[in-house]
């Protein structure tokens, strides 16, 4: 059943054409489709699996054209929800005058007023996780009580069916109206994972480590813990029958246009190669290290071209690359 759920969140962000202008004095803004299990989901799709997002989207014109946007994808969208009393998320990034990007807010002052923030579990599709294999969640949707609790019945629900459940941190305290309760609720939810993805950042924040190992034996239920470090690699550790074994991915050599989709696009690179080998491939050295080296090309390649989802590689993309690195 090579079939993923993503849950979590699709919104909007506006780019700063003007750089070195605060968001108050930008006249000119490129809206372009983002939220990290969006993303994840539609890399899953460009890479040829079956997959469902799950999420929530203002009754507006966002929330249309994203909807159109992962049909266009090939998403499932059947787990969409609408919020009529509730926008679309909006989010808001300038430039500095040497190109570097910023938060620059949200299009309302409250974070948690967008349709993403209000995911309802009862409208959840027991359906759909019949046919998975795998459920990739993201710290953000604990942000929200109501998403917060979908997130709760997608964990029971997988559990229930059978599904491992890949969690990428993608931490963002901006989303949170109270950014101290949020490792308490990530450090629940990863009782109930398999596999955890995080960068150095969110390792040294969570665990006070950026080592996989050290991760991996403070969560030793964990079948696999991946610490990336943007373009310098990955740092892995898996749990084996016979005990474990952890190894590192040097990160590929590109010229990057631009790296907003890298991080996704690694997440989805692992679980596709997962979804075509099955969870237990990781119980070997050789296949886990070719496994990550696979997500961090998919990440790479993600990288030389601009756009988070307009970048995605195809898979014949991927194999010529790794064939010529």
């Amino acid at each position: 059943m090579n079939h993923a759920i993503c849950l979590g969140e699709i919104l909007i962000d506006c780019f700063s054409q003007q750089p070195g202008l605060p968001r108050s004095e930008v006249t000119d803004w490129v809206p372009l489709p983002g939220g990290a299990s969006a993303s994840i989901a539609c890399a899953l799709a460009r890479l040829g699996n079956s997959v469902e997002f799950v999420g929530a989207v203002g009754k507006d014109r966002w929330g249309g054209a994203l909807v159109k946007l992962l049909t266009d994808m090939q998403v499932g969208s059947q787990g969409v929800q609408y919020r009529l009393k509730a926008p679309t998320r909006e989010v808001y990034v300038t430039q500095d005058e040497q190109g570097h990007s910023a938060f620059a807010g949200f299009s309302e002052s409250d974070p948690a007023i967008f349709a993403d923030a209000h995911l309802f579990s009862g409208a959840l599709a027991e359906d759909s996780f019949k046919d998975a294999c795998v459920l990739v969640l993201g710290a953000l949707s604990l942000a929200y009580p109501d998403t917060g609790e979908s997130v709760q019945e997608a964990v029971r629900l997988a559990g229930y069916h059978n599904l491992w459940i890949m969690v990428d941190v993608n931490w963002r305290p901006m989303f949170w109206s109270k950014p101290a309760e949020a490792p308490g609720r990530i450090y629940d939810l990863l009782q109930k994972t398999h596999f955890l993805k995080v960068s150095t950042e969110e390792a040294n924040w969570l665990f006070g480590t950026v080592s996989a190992k050290a991760i991996a034996h403070q969560l030793p239920h964990l079948k696999g813990v991946l610490v990336t470090d943007a373009v310098k690699g990955c740092e892995y550790c898996f749990h084996a029958d016979d005990g474990e074994f952890n190894g590192k991915v040097t990160g590929f050599v590109v010229d990057i246009e631009d790296a907003a989709g890298a991080s996704e696009a690694f997440t989805a690179g692992f679980v596709h190669q997962l979804m075509q080998k099955g969870i237990n491939c990781m119980t070997d050295e050789d296949t886990a290290h070719r496994t990550v080296t696979y997500a961090s090309a998919t990440s790479a390649l993600t990288m030389t071209r601009p756009g988070a989802i307009a970048a995605l590689p195809t898979p014949n993309e991927i194999e010529v690359f790794l064939y010529l690195n």
